[in-house]
């Protein structure tokens, strides 16, 4: 695969990983909730709605911070979210080590 067609292919990708956080947070949320979550996102940490997928540590330990323990619950809807966009119908179970293993799941998936 040609440089251009990999870069194509990583931006599809993290444009479908944006959309399932979204989907994720309004589903969990609401959508009003979920846009207290990313303006707390970008007024915090700067991290800006469309740039979740390229700061996945940053994010993961954002929700951490923020949500505590229902990180998890967030973490679970992006995962089943995302890999629903790609055809993997599954339900997703985290060990819970956290953020580590929600940015690894995401990473596998992703093109490098």
């Amino acid at each position: 695969m040609t440089t251009p067609d990999l870069f194509k292919q990583s931006r599809k990708y993290e444009t479908m990983l944006n959309r399932a956080v979204e989907k994720a947070l309004n589903r969990v949320f609401g959508s009003q909730a979920a846009d207290v979550i990313y303006d707390h996102l970008e007024s915090n940490y700067s991290i800006r709605k469309d740039e979740i997928a390229g700061k996945l540590e940053s994010f993961s330990q954002a929700m951490q911070d923020y949500l505590n323990s229902g990180a998890v619950v967030v973490e679970k809807e992006i995962l089943e979210s995302f890999y629903s966009g790609l055809g993997l119908f599954q339900r997703v179970g985290l060990e819970g080590n956290g953020n580590v293993e929600f940015v690894e799941r995401l990473r596998t998936l992703m093109p490098q």
